[in-house]
């Protein structure tokens, strides 16, 4: 870092230090900066996935062969699986909004191990690098699917190993990351800053984080376990070699339904960023709020067992995994009424990032609703891997996360670069978006009902008319996408210059220039009161300068002092 004075004469983007051009960024310890480097890759990696997902439903848009052969197909939707959900779904908001604003959100100038953040973004291109070396050496890309089911992943001829290196390296990257954003939460909130007046994404991050730390590990050691089984034949999973496929189930979800929530607890955090801001008003029941997601993260380590409810399981097993699957809608239940109450009687901005907010608490309604549909054991036997599941699976996982990582980046995107994007059009690719998305996804919940499987290659004929109709929302999904991210870049080159607050936004974010300095604050500011306060001031900036007598009667405020 370089001195406080310098650094925060020029933005973190303009900053030159030790190291010149591209060294400059990929040498850099700077939070931000490592979180715009993981939005480069991470947007890659989208792309790819994204026509990845337009290429099957092109091959699904007719019965028998379209555009590609049934292995080719197997191949697709596993690398489509793999690096949506492991390359953008869980580091996106995390990764990228997460390193860039939790350390301003608390009053720090940088998480608590820097170093350490740019070695997870290191592992995190790594691991991504070996996803796509995958595609060109060895036999082929792996066609098991994103879950490695055994017995077939120790068994197929395809690339399964170096697929499934590349889940392991990224799971040490969000472990690392996980380990830093929990350190930094505890240790480096500025003075005055109690738990309960952090903002809302901070405590989104916190229950994450600990999902990552502890989670992880399980997907790590399993992971590990295929590689051994496929090199060694140790005879863990391998039922030829006296081994339980069942067992990978087991740690397989154990790992992987928590997940979910590293992907879905961030993104509600910005929801109840975005809604005080453009309310105009405090958020309603901020401590429940707080409290729910920690309460998701706990209940969702339990809840694994509703991916199995036709693997065998016992029937009590089946049923307490039933109720605990109902039990964690209560805290979601907790943040959507919320949510619908700080919109009433509020005086509503409407703007691009509240569309967007708007668009995901109908969706992920939809998603949470049909989720009670798979947790119910009558109703899950009958719709089990069919269309209906893919549904819901894309309902709460890109109708969740991706559609509140759109409005991250639109919300915070003044911040970040110091820019203002089209209002009107980023209006009206939101609403191309929420179109397609509805008209691509909805149909899979009929065809599921009516019986079609899912991860098929051909399909009866009667389902045609459902497969034509979700093809034509995909491309629909497609047009909006890249409407809303060509005005982000035009936006990016030629945007009029941004204000500190275009919002009207009350955390501390909103108090830095707009790019941020390179080391945040000039002092760390002392915080007075809660995080969504409209009417009154709840932060000293500069408390040397203010004279004031707080703490104690420390008038100048350091990073020491925010320990």
């Amino acid at each position: 870092m370089a001195n406080g004075s310098l650094a925060n004469e020029v933005s973190y983007l303009e900053y030159q230090g030790k190291h010149k051009g591209i060294m400059g960024w990929l040498l850099s310890v700077d939070h931000k900066r490592i979180g715009l480097m993981y939005l480069m890759g991470i947007m890659i990696f989208f792309f790819v996935a994204m026509t990845l997902g337009v290429m099957m439903r092109l091959e699904m848009l007719t019965p028998g062969e379209t555009i590609m052969k049934p292995q080719t197909y197997n191949s697709v939707f596993t690398l489509h699986g793999v690096i949506m959900v492991f390359l953008f779904i869980i580091p996106a908001i995390p990764a990228v909004f997460g390193n860039f604003m939790l350390p301003i959100q608390i009053g720090a100038k940088d998480v608590a191990f820097p170093r350490l953040n740019l070695f997870s973004w290191y592992l995190y291109m790594v691991g991504a690098i070996l996803a796509i070396v995958s595609l060109f050496i060895g036999d082929g890309p792996a066609d098991t699917g994103w879950t490695f089911y055994v017995p077939y992943s120790i068994r197929s001829a395809q690339n399964v190993s170096i697929t499934t290196m590349a889940a392991f390296v990224l799971g040490f990257s969000s472990i690392v990351t996980g380990l830093n954003f929990v350190v930094t939460i505890h240790r480096l909130r500025a003075p005055g800053m109690t738990w309960f007046r952090m903002p809302l994404f901070v405590w989104g991050l916190y229950a994450t984080s600990w999902i990552q730390v502890l989670a992880t590990p399980v997907i790590g050691i399993t992971l590990a376990l295929i590689m051994l089984e496929r090199f060694m034949g140790i005879g863990v999973f391998d039922p030829a070699l006296g081994g339980d496929p069942i067992l990978y189930q087991h740690l397989f979800w154990i790992y992987s339904h928590p997940a979910v929530y590293i992907m879905i607890l961030p993104a509600m955090g910005v929801v109840s960023e975005i809604l005080p801001t453009f309310s105009r008003k405090d958020i309603f029941g901020y401590k429940q709020i707080a409290i729910s997601s920690l309460g998701i993260a706990l209940i969702g380590y339990l809840v694994w067992g509703h991916h199995m409810f036709v693997s065998g399981m016992s029937d009590t097993s089946r049923i307490v995994f039933s109720l605990l699957t109902f039990l964690v809608a209560i805290p979601t239940g907790v943040k959507i009424f919320n949510w619908v109450a700080t919109l009433y009687k509020a005086s509503i901005k409407f703007s691009a990032p509240l569309y967007y907010v708007l668009g995901f608490i109908f969706i992920f309604s939809i998603g949470g609703l049909t989720g009670l549909v798979l947790g119910a054991l009558a109703t899950d036997i009958h719709v089990t891997d069919t269309y209906f599941v893919v549904a819901h699976f894309h309902y709460v996982m890109f109708g969740g996360m991706g559609i509140m990582f759109f409005a991250t980046m639109h919300y915070w995107f003044p911040k970040v670069f110091g820019k203002m994007y089209n209002e009107k059009l980023a209006i009206i690719a939101c609403t191309v978006i929420i179109i397609g998305f509805n008209t691509l996804y909805f149909p899979m919940f009929i065809m599921g009902y009516m019986g079609m499987p899912r991860r098929y290659y051909d399909y009866l004929p009667q389902f045609q008319g459902w497969h034509i109709l979700s093809t034509v929302g995909s491309w629909i999904l497609v047009s909006g996408i890249v409407f809303m991210f060509g005005n982000l870049f035009y936006a990016l080159l030629k945007g009029p210059k941004a204000s500190m607050n275009p919002w009207g936004g009350t955390t501390l974010e909103w108090k830095v220039p707009s790019p941020p300095p390179l080391e945040n604050f000039d002092e760390i500011p002392i915080v007075t009161g809660g995080p969504y306060v409209h009417d009154k001031a709840t932060y000293i900036m500069h408390p040397s300068k203010e004279g004031i007598n707080a703490n104690g009667g420390v008038k100048t405020v350091n990073q020491e002092a925010a320990l």
